[in-house]
């Protein structure tokens, strides 16, 4: 299987800025390791969309991938309370 090239918004950046410090290494890591495997167990497709959710404690990776293109693309991290809105 090929390597996913692995993509950031620009956004993702203030939102994992928001995120108390011990949080973003593991977050970080985890979004590392999708590059590997883009679904990997625990994953979900979002209802009506192109984007998959990942947890990471209490937070949220969003996604979305292009297989054709074999790249991920981060669109938010955030609070699971606060990244669906």
């Amino acid at each position: 299987m090929a390597e996913y090239r692995i993509f950031f918004k620009k956004s993702v950046q203030k939102d994992l800025s928001a995120i108390p410090k011990k949080d973003p290494k593991k977050i970080l890591n985890r979004i590392q390791s999708l590059a590997d495997d883009p679904r990997p167990t625990g994953c979900e497709k979002l209802t009506g969309q192109e984007r998959y959710r990942l947890r990471q404690g209490r937070h949220r990776i969003l996604y979305s991938i292009q297989a054709e293109e074999l790249s991920i693309w981060i669109v938010k991290v955030g609070h699971r309370k606060d990244v669906y809105r």
